[in-house]
């Protein structure tokens, strides 16, 4: 990631920096939007003097000059006229950070792909889970494949079935699909999206074009990555994420408020639609699960414990490595070593089941060898 707003040359305790992750951690010194549909998301970041981290992209005020280029809210950027200007970001205790941000084509509409743009929307509002419309005898005459895997058939929903009764191409708002979702027409699964969003204007600008599903050679899905992979918080703490995907023509978008979030463990984070993390009270590790059409990244953190870690046992091969550093990092000092009596009867009912014999146990205790175990 990139880091470009720094406070000066004199010392400081803490430095805010402003990024715009690329595609395999790429550093990009701009935010550049092209096309009335380019979102950007941004990361703010504070590092203190004991080289500690926290994301401060919600509580930051970013504000851009000139004014009435681009919209920044919560750290995602859109576009609203052509121009290039700068992003400044301060935060509550004073540290403020820039990046230079250009708009073009701003007026520039881009054909909508069924299955790249509008299937993943009906993944993220839970329109196609087991729950609702995607189990295998749909919902209300309504039949969506399971979260999207099978694209082709959801248009063929859409727009055949049924007379086609939930698409009105003259009208998009009115449409059946828009008014039940958004909730202005009785729907039993609520309001799933909010009218006038950017994911309700997506749908309405699908249909405006004659409800596309694309051209054989438009670019699909290659893969994705969560930015950051990977983080340290602590109890409380939030971290924005930052979701890139990159298409088989090479390209690469920021669709962090189009993909999917599931916390492995609600107890200790919870994950919303717009990629925000918060972790919860208690220390622990976490893993956030972010899918988009077929592909999946997953973000983790630790929420140390705090405790010091001191008197390791020796390491006897690889693993302890691993293990002995995961404890340092979460600050949780391991149990004492178990004594002979303790140590004979787990492995005796891991390796046979049982408990170890009067014979066993004497055999073993008794056994003066240094390498008995």
């Amino acid at each position: 990631m990139l880091g470009l707003g720094l406070l000066g040359a004199q010392a400081v305790q803490a430095e805010l920096a402003i990024s715009r992750p690329g595609w395999g951690g790429e550093s990009l010194n701009r935010v550049t939007l092209h096309g009335a549909d380019a979102r950007q998301q941004l990361l703010l970041t504070q590092t203190f003097g004991d080289g500690t981290v926290a994301d401060q992209t919600r509580e930051a005020d970013l504000t851009a000059e000139p004014a009435g280029l681009v919209r920044i809210t919560d750290g995602l950027v859109e576009p609203l006229a052509n121009g290039s200007g700068v992003i400044t970001a301060r935060n509550p205790t004073g540290e403020t950070a820039f990046i230079p941000f250009e708009v073009n084509a701003v007026s520039s509409e881009k054909p909508v792909n069924f299955s790249n743009s509008i299937v993943p929307l009906f993944t993220k509002h839970g329109c196609n889970s087991g729950g609702c419309h995607g189990k295998s005898s749909g919902q209300n005459g309504f039949k969506l494949s399971l979260l999207g895997f099978e694209p082709q058939e959801d248009y063929e929903y859409l727009l055949r079935e049924a007379r086609g009764r939930r698409i009105f191409p003259a009208v998009p708002e009115r449409s059946l699909l828009l008014l039940k979702a958004s909730g202005q027409l009785p729907h039993g699964g609520g309001s799933r999206i909010d009218a006038g969003s950017f994911d309700y204007n997506t749908i309405v600008k699908w249909i405006r074009q004659g409800m596309p599903y694309g051209k054989p050679n438009d670019p699909s899905l290659e893969a994705i990555e969560v930015h950051p992979p990977e983080r340290i918080m602590k109890p409380g703490a939030r971290q924005q994420l930052v979701v890139l995907a990159r298409m088989t023509d090479g390209s690469v978008e920021d669709i962090t408020h189009s993909a999917v979030y599931e916390a492995n463990n609600r107890e200790y984070a919870e994950a919303d639609n717009t990629g925000l993390v918060t972790a919860g009270g208690d220390s622990g590790e976490i893993a956030v699960m972010v899918r988009y059409q077929d592909k999946a990244s997953v973000f983790r953190a630790s929420v140390p414990l705090g405790a010091p870690v001191d008197n390791l046992p020796a390491e006897i091969n690889f693993v302890d490595n691993f293990i002995f550093s995961k404890w340092k990092q979460v600050g949780m000092p391991p149990s004492e070593v178990a004594g002979d009596s303790t140590y004979l009867r787990r492995v005796t009912l891991d390796i046979a089941g049982r408990l170890p014999t009067v014979a066993e146990a004497e055999s073993f205790l008794d056994d003066p060898a240094p390498d008995k175990r």
